[in-house]
């Protein structure tokens, strides 16, 4: 689940704090990225387990009404398609997500005053109205519910992205990646696979986990030398007046070009490029390519870098 997108940009921000803390301690500055990305699949986990708790609290809801010393016919015989929704109740008897949920303690529970502001959204929105009116009552129109809900209600929302920003300070960088994968998720539920319903493991595969685990390293351990042939190229700069954040994207650019043979470097390139625009100044994604780009040239030229 966890990719490489989101890998460099843990490694570029473990990295940044790292020179900016006085620290030094490598060990731990490792530990932080991988709590980092394990905070990153705690998220993947805790938008699934929203789809749990809105139902949950909606039930209630629901019950609560049913109890009141004078109900009338409506709340006596509510509309229970929602509480309903077969694809929730999947969700809810997924046997990875109970497991990781009592394993790593996540919970909406002390939360609820989020988990109304979010069913409310989604009882206020057309899409709930059409979904009560749908004459199709399937499993597939259960999940193709949830999954335009996440999509249009969900994803983007910045009142939710507040929040989720504000509760973790680890999240503030991945909310949008994971909630790709979290809406591939949904969309990949089978009936058929009931509470056994595989979810996206926290990396791809063992060479994406070793990735980050050696950019990370090789950017500190190589740091000084990394940095001393940029240098080199930015002497018609000021030094001073050159962003911090780009001299440490070029550098871990740099230890990737440099250690991941399998990497072509226009790749590598195009990612810290597109990267620098979002977390340095406007005019950084020119700046690092120029600089980069003589940089890699100069490596050809020794023979140091051999690869398109």
């Amino acid at each position: 689940m966890i990719n490489r997108i989101l890998i460099r940009i843990k490694v570029l921000q473990i990295v940044y704090a790292y020179y900016q803390n006085g620290n030094k301690d490598l060990k731990t500055a490792e530990n932080e990225l991988l709590f980092s990305l394990q905070k990153s699949y705690d998220l993947y986990h805790y938008f699934l387990l929203l789809i749990v708790e809105t139902t949950r609290l909606q039930k209630r809801v629901l019950d609560n009404r049913k109890n009141k010393y004078v109900p009338t016919q409506e709340e006596l015989n509510p509309n229970t398609r929602f509480v309903d929704n077969r694809f929730a109740a999947q969700v809810e008897a997924n046997e990875s997500l109970l497991a990781y949920v009592k394993d790593n303690g996540i919970s909406w529970n002390n939360e609820e005053d989020f988990v109304k502001s979010v069913l409310d959204i989604i009882l206020n929105s057309d899409i709930y109205a059409d979904y009560l009116a749908d004459a199709n009552d399937s499993y597939e129109a259960d999940r193709d519910f949830w999954r335009i809900v996440f999509k249009k209600l969900i994803c983007g929302n910045e009142e939710i992205e507040s929040y989720l920003e504000d509760k973790s300070i680890y999240w503030n960088d991945d909310i949008e990646i994971v909630q790709t994968f979290t809406l591939k998720t949904i969309k990949k539920f089978s009936e058929k696979e009931g509470s056994k319903q595989p979810l996206l493991p926290m990396f791809k595969d063992q060479d994406d986990q070793d990735f980050a685990i050696k950019l990370f390293r090789q950017s500190l351990l190589k740091g000084s030398e990394y940095r001393e042939r940029i240098q080199k190229h930015m002497k018609n700069w000021e030094s001073e007046r050159i962003a911090n954040m780009d001299q440490i994207i070029m550098q871990v650019a740099l230890a990737e070009i440099m250690n991941f043979p399998s990497i072509p470097v226009n790749v590598s390139l195009n990612e810290y490029i597109d990267t620098a625009k979002y977390y340095s100044t406007p005019k950084s994604g020119n700046f690092i390519n120029g600089i980069l780009d003589s940089v890699v040239t100069e490596l050809k030229n020794e023979r140091l870098l051999i690869k398109d």
